[in-house]
């Protein structure tokens, strides 16, 4: 007998369907279908005027030395966000899986900064990484580091990664809790009882079993890191000093709202629409090849 659900008539799918399908209209496929159109036009910011200028604002781009750096900038930190995050949140799962007395309370508050808005964590990481009234700056220079976000272009990297990677470990940490508790124990206390050690076994029953979770958490990390740390840059550096803290997404505004060069805006938002698609493609292509399922 096939589980197959079967419905009398075609449009009632259709009609479940139908509340998802116009939010991904709206929200998506609109949006990015009005972005297309726009990067192949020469818009005047007060919008008296518009000219259709073809592929010119995607080759202005590929002669654009400073679109290359904020590339090699975005790679840098989102590799950095992304890494360090799922690393971050795996070492807390495991130690919180093994908590027993006060686990509740040691959760809660390991989960506490998804609460927290992006700009909101930017502002606070910034107060505390401040180089005049700073504590974390005040225990960097007891330590005899140079430390200045607003001068060094390396203090300022360092200061949105670290920013824009405790806003995420909260969201992999849940994940991975949740896998860690959905292994059988009775896997891991045979393979005690053969005498592997703590390492061995969470590098060769507990890891294997949690890599449809890690899977998927590089390709959310990665796109978090692509797309949503813009309010973490602008509240700390505004992509400064010196375009140091510039990603692609943050380049977007920059030239679209402030430059007002809406055409050249629109192309990027294209490109990066493309790359993040192209990303996702080969993490599905190569790395799931690794993940048992």
């Amino acid at each position: 007998m096939s589980n197959k659900p079967t419905f009398n008539h075609c449009a009632f799918p259709i009609l479940l369907l139908a509340p998802q399908l116009l939010i991904t209209f709206i929200f998506f496929i609109w949006p990015a279908a009005q972005a297309v159109w726009q990067s192949t036009l020469l818009e005047d910011p007060f919008g008296l005027s518009t000219e259709f200028v073809g592929g010119e604002n995607f080759t202005e781009l590929l002669g654009d030395a400073s679109y290359y750096r904020s590339f090699l900038t975005t790679l840098l930190f989102s590799f950095s966000v992304a890494g360090i995050a799922l690393l971050s949140a795996l070492v807390l799962a495991v130690m919180a899986d093994r908590v027993i007395k006060g686990a509740a309370g040691y959760k809660t508050l390991l989960v506490w900064p998804y609460a927290v808005a992006p700009a909101v964590a930017g502002v606070l990481w910034l107060f505390m990484f401040n180089p005049t009234v700073g504590v974390l700056a005040h225990a960097l220079k007891a330590m005899g580091l140079d430390w200045n976000p607003f001068i060094h272009s390396g203090d300022a990297m360092t200061m949105v990664i670290i920013a824009a990677t405790w806003k995420q470990i909260s969201y992999n940490f849940l994940f991975f809790l949740a896998g860690l508790q959905s292994i059988p124990r009775s896997l891991v206390e045979a393979a005690a009882i053969d005498g592997a050690g703590p390492v061995k076994r969470f590098f060769t029953i507990i890891f294997p079993l949690l890599s449809p979770t890690s899977f998927f958490l590089l390709v959310v990390n990665l796109v978090y890191a692509f797309f949503e740390t813009f309010g973490v840059i602008h509240a700390m550096t505004q992509g400064g000093p010196g375009q140091s803290t510039t990603t692609l997404v943050y380049k977007v505004y920059a030239d679209g709202f402030v430059g007002l060069n809406m055409g050249s805006s629109a192309a990027q938002s294209v490109v990066l629409m493309i790359l993040v698609g192209a990303l996702t493609v080969i993490q599905f292509k190569y790395v799931e090849k690794k993940v048992a399922y």
